[in-house]
């Protein structure tokens, strides 16, 4: 008979880390497998509460961890990108996918010599998925079977550190320290504070169940000893979502007040029930060993009960948290300050890219709003619309620096392929759109400069720069909708009208030099008209840009190559620039 001596601890905490180490592997590798869908699909899904039940559980099943779905939500809410009530829900279906795990690890405690019941154990089935899994990785040249590989490697990973805990725990059947160790727990709330506090150390509610588990093989805990440690270890799991609501806005700090609220009623609730049944009609039940498929029941059980108990009451929840968190100063209605990029999001780095995606698109959609804004004023000077712009330029500025920031940290983290593409267009396009916005400023400085010094143009420069204005207004749309809609088509149309209007602005050049010749034009009126040219045709330059980086990420293409190519013989790219000229072109001849 073995003994449980120092080794078998150093065995433990073996198993321990192997287990810690196979779940974070699993977990990072089913994040990068599911992409940004988590981000998408938490923005769409959350229409009702049961969708949001449905959500939450699937997604947690996906990437095995409901601490990981929870701090999702805090980064979420703190971005802006969900509100606090669509949360709720959420969380309780991320309690029920937590569950799965658990049963899973129950295999462990299968007994029988069936061949069948063999293979179901753990130690039977991991070495083969473990082989599958290290070929997938070694051999595959795709990312996403390499993720999957991973996938298997951090499973088995894990139930090998699950049979390593089992295997150093036996002995403890036979221990009389251990037995006495284990009086201690028909304490109820010595249970709870135990769990909740190792849940707490270890992060991982997971491992502290799979812990559990393990105990339970040596025969010597009953089910009145694991209730209250089970509803500790769901207390415990909460950690994680108020670590990662330090720092953050008061709604994303709610977040972490439902989820901990939910747990903490859920215990005070079903401890005395629990109780009363163990000292009531029950008592024989309760007296009972627990094996590892009972405390995966146990858990499965707490968390349905507390779901269909407070479910209903989603709303006072949220009144609950906004007491928790009060509102002494109100800080989320506040200046527009850019982006607010949650760190949290790091965790999943395909959900911090989909949150930058969203960023960026809000960056192009205030880009676009400023040119027009700097064209109108550009056509009628007014103050207001004027400075409007100047807002405009600083606040994409903002965007600029802290989308930048932001990326330049995703794309040192893991990301796949996919991602690294949107991470790669994300930094190309906010850099074109950020220069985009010190044009427009520059277009209403020169309208200022013919206010202050009271110069106008004549009919023939008014509609001049009307035509050429509407040409790069035109192309701005054209970039900005490629890039929000990802739509290469579009993108393919910015190149033929930016030849265009490189044509018209050396038109509108030769036009200026002769009205200067005939008197009919000054000099220093000519020097603004000139400046508004440059910034109108560097404008239409970075939409080229912003086109160009979108077909050559998504075409794998040398940008350069590729423009001399279609300019020479792609007959689409003709057509487009011969609708484009007869479409200005004519508006200058008239």
């Amino acid at each position: 008979m073995e003994t449980f001596d120092i080794f078998s601890v150093f065995t433990m905490l073996g198993g321990l880390a192997f287990f810690l180490y196979g779940m974070n592997v699993m977990s990072q590798s089913l994040e990068k497998l599911t992409g940004g869908k988590l981000e998408t699909a938490l923005r769409k899904m959350t229409s009702s509460r049961f969708k949001s039940l449905l959500l939450g559980m699937g997604i947690t099943i996906a990437i095995q961890s409901s601490s990981a779905v929870t701090v999702m939500l805090v980064g979420l809410v703190n971005s802006g990108i969900m509100q606090l009530e669509q949360t709720v829900a959420v969380c309780f279906g991320a309690d029920i996918g937590t569950t799965l795990t658990a049963w899973i690890l129950s295999l462990a405690g299968l007994k029988g010599d069936n061949f069948f019941i063999r293979m179901l154990k753990p130690s039977s089935f991991s070495p083969l998925i473990a082989l599958a899994g290290i070929m997938m990785i070694m051999l595959s040249k795709r990312s996403k079977k390499k993720d999957i590989g991973s996938i298997m490697l951090g499973f088995s990973i894990l139930m090998t550190g699950m049979t390593l805990m089992s295997g150093a725990a036996a002995p403890l059947a036979e221990n009389e320290s251990f037995q006495e160790f284990l009086v201690m727990f028909k304490n109820p709330l010595l249970g709870v504070l135990v769990g909740a506090a190792f849940t707490g150390i270890i992060q991982s509610s997971a491992a502290s169940i799979g812990i559990l588990q393990a105990f339970s093989q040596t025969g010597g805990m009953t089910v009145a000893m694991a209730a209250p440690i089970i509803m500790g270890l769901n207390i415990g799991t909460c950690v994680t979502a108020l670590l990662s609501s330090i720092g953050v806005k008061k709604n994303a700090k709610r977040v972490a007040a439902i989820h901990i609220s939910i747990k903490i009623i859920g215990v005070l609730v079903l401890l005395p029930i629990t109780i009363l049944l163990e000292h009531t009609v029950a008592k024989s039940f309760f007296e009972s060993t627990i094996s590892p498929i009972g405390i995966a029941i146990g858990h499965t059980i707490f968390n349905l009960a507390i779901t269909f108990l407070l479910l209903p009451f989603s709303n006072q929840l949220v009144k609950l948290s906004r007491k928790v968190v009060s509102d002494k100063k109100d800080d989320d209605e506040i200046v527009d300050n850019g982006p607010e990029l949650d760190m949290n999001l790091f965790k999943i780095p395909a959900v911090a890219v989909e949150a930058c995606r969203g960023a960026a698109v809000e960056m192009a959609k205030h880009t676009e709003t400023t040119i027009s804004d700097a064209l109108s004023v550009l056509r009628s000077y007014d103050d207001k619309l004027a400075e409007k712009v100047v807002e405009g330029e600083q606040l994409i500025d903002r965007y600029e620096d802290k989308l930048g920031g932001y990326l330049v940290k995703i794309s040192k983290s893991s990301v796949t392929s996919a991602d690294g593409r949107k991470v790669s267009k994300m930094m190309h396009v906010i850099g074109n759109l950020e220069r985009i916005s010190d044009h427009a400023v520059n277009l209403v400085e020169s309208a200022q400069e013919m206010r202050e010094k009271e110069l106008a143009f004549s009919d023939e420069g008014i509609m001049e720069l009307d035509v050429i204005c509407a040409a790069v207004n035109e192309n701005i749309h054209n970039a900005i909708k490629a890039y929000i809609d990802d739509d290469l088509a579009v993108a393919h149309t910015v190149e033929p009208l930016e030849e265009v209007v490189d044509g018209i602005i050396v038109e509108l050049k030769n036009r200026h030099i002769e009205r200067l010749q005939s008197g009919n034009c000054t000099v220093q009126l000519g020097y603004i008209f000139q400046d508004i040219l440059i910034n109108l045709e560097r404008i239409s330059d970075h939409c080229s840009n912003i086109a160009g980086c979108l077909i050559e990420i998504e075409e794998k293409t040398n940008i350069h190559e590729y423009w001399t190519d279609v300019k020479e013989n792609d007959e689409q790219f003709r057509t487009l620039y011969k609708q484009y000229m007869d479409k200005y072109l004519s508006q200058l001849e008239v």
